[in-house]
Parts: structure tokens; sequence; C-alpha cells
């Protein structure tokens, strides 16, 4: 773990953070699910734990606190619900304040188990399988052979973000 953290600040160089301005409409299609899923009664709202669920259910670290500020701020009727419209208002925020690197480390950590700094074939079977994926040992060691740059037959946090950043994900 402590390795771990020494790359993540070695490789965090001090940046401007850049905070996007749209959503993709992959991003839009979860935030509306995630609104559809929790408006059981389909009155077009959500209440405060509603919220925090959401918000927790799409990788956003939040507390008791920051939700409730949440609520005082997009709850502009005060009804303890907020509306469709502050909804979709409040998660383009949250979604456009996201550090891209900080998305990088957190799926590196869903891999790296056991914060050993690698990902091996077990780890990358397991995430695999869990995923519903069914890749040969064979498709994944070939996977992990085209990025492993130093030649340890894994891939550490480095050669992860190389990975992530040949994306248009991050």
């Amino acid at each position: 773990m402590a390795s771990f953290k020494k790359q993540q600040q070695k490789t965090q160089a001090p940046q401007k953070k850049k905070v996007k301005s749209e959503l993709t409409d992959d991003q839009k299609q979860e935030i509306k699910e995630a609104f559809d899923l929790f408006d059981t009664d389909r009155s077009g709202a959500i209440d405060c734990h509603e919220i925090k669920v959401i918000l927790r259910a799409l990788g956003f670290e939040v507390k008791k606190q920051e939700v409730q500020a949440l609520m005082k701020e997009y709850d502009r009727d005060e009804t303890g619900r907020i509306e469709y419209s502050d909804y979709i208002e409040l998660m383009t925020r949250k979604y456009c304040e996201r550090d891209p690197q900080d998305e990088i480390f957190r799926a590196f950590k869903l891999f790296d188990d056991d914060n050993s700094g690698k990902i091996t074939l077990r780890k990358l079977k397991k995430v695999s399988k869990e995923l519903g994926e069914s890749l040969s040992d064979q498709e994944l060691q070939a996977m992990i052979d085209e990025f492993d740059k130093d030649g340890d037959g894994q891939i550490n946090i480095d050669e992860f973000l190389s990975i992530m950043k040949q994306t248009t994900i991050y």
C-alpha cells in the first residue's frame, strides 16, 4: 500500500485541473437510469437518502454533511425532495468536477485488491469474471503482455496510466 501511495504521489504532478463542461451520452444515460431506479413513485423527485445512495452508486464518495448541503442548494422549493431538472444540474456538476486522474487511481484499486501496486493475471481474471466477461487465460495474459512495458508479467500503476490515457474515457 505504501508503495502504491508513493507511486500515486509521484505520478500526480501539480497541474491545472481540466473541468469538463458537458456529459457524455453514456453519463447522461447512467444519471437518468439512476434517477428512474429510485423515483419509484414516478413523482419526478427523489429525497436526501436516495441522492446519497445514487451518488455512492455512481462512484462519488460523499459524506452526510455534503449531501445535506446539496439538498439545501438543490431542493429549491424546500419539499425535502429534488426535482428531476435540479437532479440533472446537480449530477452534471458532480461529474464535471471529477478529477480524471483520481478516477484512474480508483479504477486501478479495483484491480489491485491486495494493494501490491500490481495487476496480475489472477486479479485481471477475477475482475473479468465479476464483470461477466468470458475471456480465456491466454486472452487475459495477452492483454497484460501488450501493456507490460517493464516485462515483469504484471501491470503497475504507470503502465495502467498509460493504458487509460490511450482511451477516450479519461
